[in-house]
């Protein structure tokens, strides 16, 4: 089983690009995406960004994953 996370765009450089997990910043590759911007949220899986998801789709994610870790701490 594969778990890829919603993460927002920090910066685009190249082939590469700053996401932002929950206040953490992470270098990912863009090898397999094309026209990533600043501001949009893609699904990350193993340092690689797969998919672009609109921002609602990733609040909601966002919000399961920590409800989640509330109740399996």
């Amino acid at each position: 089983m594969c778990l890829a996370v919603p993460a927002r765009v920090k910066s685009v450089e190249g082939s590469s690009a700053v996401v932002d997990f929950g206040g953490v910043s992470k270098n990912i590759s863009l090898g397999i995406l094309n026209g990533v911007r600043k501001g949009d949220y893609l699904l990350i899986h193993a340092g690689f960004a797969i998919g672009k998801v609109k921002e609602q789709e990733a609040q909601d994610t966002l919000k399961a994953l920590q409800e989640l870790r509330d109740i399996c701490p």
